[in-house]
C-alpha cells in the first residue's frame, strides 16, 4: 500500500508528470456555444444575469461566430428572442419560415459552411403565456397538439439549413413524430439532439431572461422531470432512442452529474449535458466579487461534467474557455 502511495505521489510531482498521466481533457470540439439572436440590425444587447452573454441581431451574430470559428470552435446553438407582439397563445411566429430564426440559420450555414448547427425546438421563445407547449383554458399542456407543431418547427429548420435540431420541450412522443417529418420531408440527414432528460430545475432563470419567456401562470412540473428521480430520467432516454434520437441531453449538468454517468452506461449515443444559466451565473457572481478565480472553477465543472461522461457540453463559457484550452 504505500508503495502505490508513493507511486501516485511520483506522478503529481511537476506538471509535466501531471498533465501527462490526466485522465480527461477538454476540447474545444466537446463545447456548445448557446448564442440568443434579436431582430433588428447592429442591435446588441447585454443580459444582465448571465455576465458576459449577449443577445445579436443577426448581422452581429455572423460576427460572433466568425470569431469562435477563428478560435476553434465547431458547434453552436441559435435560440431566437422575440419581441412581445410577436408572441402569442399558439406561438404562430414558430411556423413562420421567414422568421427570426430561421433567416438566422440560412445565414450562418452560407458563410459558415463548416460551423455545425444546433437549433433548439421548443413553443417558449414564441409563446405570450411561456410554457413549452399549448395549453386549453384549464392551463393544461396540450401533448400531441404541440408534438404537431413542433415537428412542423424541425422541418422548417432543417429546410433552412439546420444541421441537428435541438427539442428542448420534453412532450412525449416528439422525437418519433420529428424524425417521421424530417425524413418524409427529404431531411433523413439532419439529427435530432433530443432534451431526453430535461429537469425542472430552478437553475434556469437566466436563461429565461436572455430569451425573454416568462412563465404567466403555473410551473413546467407536468412535463419537465422531477430533481429527485433518476430511473426516469434513464427511462425517458430510453424512450427517446427506441424513438429515433441520435443524442441524448441531460439538462441541468452539475446537479446531475450521477444522471449522465448512469445514462452514459446504458446507450451507445452521444451524450450531451447542459451546463445551465444558473449554473454558469454562480461563477461567474462569485468571480466579480473576487470570491474565487472564474477561469479556473469554469474549467473544474466543465472537466467534472465530461469525467462523468458527457461527449458534448453547452455552455455559456464556452468563448471564455477557448483560449485555455
Amino acid at each position: 500500500m504505500l508503495d502505490l502511495v508513493k507511486r501516485t505521489r511520483r506522478n503529481r510531482k511537476s506538471a509535466g508528470m501531471r498533465e501527462m498521466v490526466q485522465e480527461t481533457r477538454l476540447h474545444a470540439s466537446d463545447l456548445v456555444q448557446p448564442l440568443f439572436v434579436i431582430e433588428g440590425e447592429e442591435v446588441e444587447e447585454v443580459i444582465e444575469s448571465l455576465p458576459g452573454v449577449k443577445r445579436f441581431s443577426v448581422d452581429l451574430l455572423l460576427r460572433e461566430v466568425d470569431e469562435l470559428e477563428r478560435q476553434g470552435l465547431k458547434t453552436v446553438a441559435l435560440f431566437p428572442v422575440l419581441p412581445k407582439e410577436k408572441k402569442d397563445a399558439v406561438g404562430s411566429e414558430a411556423l413562420n419560415p421567414d422568421g427570426l430564426v430561421f433567416k438566422a440559420i440560412r445565414k450562418v450555414k452560407r458563410i459558415f459552411p463548416e460551423i455545425t448547427l444546433i437549433v433548439d425546438i421548443a413553443l417558449d421563445p414564441y409563446t405570450d403565456h411561456g410554457h413549452d407547449g399549448l395549453v386549453n383554458d384549464k392551463g393544461e399542456i396540450l401533448n400531441d397538439q404541440t408534438v404537431d407543431i413542433l415537428s412542423q418547427m424541425a422541418v422548417l429548420a432543417a429546410a433552412a439549413g439546420a444541421d441537428v435540431v435541438a427539442p428542448s420541450d420534453m412532450m412525449d412522443g416528439r422525437v418519433g413524430a420529428i424524425r417521421k417529418a424530417l425524413d418524409e420531408s427529404g431531411y433523413q440527414s439532419t439529427a435530432i439532439l433530443s432534451y431526453a432528460a430535461k429537469y425542472a430545475s430552478n437553475l434556469y432563470g437566466p436563461f429565461r431572461e436572455a430569451v425573454q419567456a416568462k412563465l404567466s401562470f403555473g410551473d413546467k412540473k407536468t412535463y419537465q422531470m422531477n430533481p429527485a428521480n433518476v430511473r426516469e430520467a434513464l427511462l425517458e432516454c430510453h424512450l427517446d432512442e427506441e424513438e429515433g434520437a441520435d443524442m441524448l441531453m441531460i439538462k441541468p449538468a452539475l446537479s446531475y452529474l450521477d444522471v449522465i454517468a448512469k445514462a452514459k452506461a446504458q446507450t451507445c449515443l452521444p451524450i450531451a449535458a447542459y451546463h445551465v444559466s444558473g449554473e454558469y451565473s454562480m461563477v461567474m457572481a462569485a468571480a466579480e466579487k473576487g470570491w474565487l478565480n472564474g477561469d479556473l472553477v469554469m474549467m473544474e465543472h466543465l472537466l467534472s461534467i465530461k469525467r462523468a461522461g458527457a461527449d458534448i457540453i453547452f455552455t455559456y463559457a464556452a468563448k471564455q474557455m477557448l483560449p485555455l484550452l
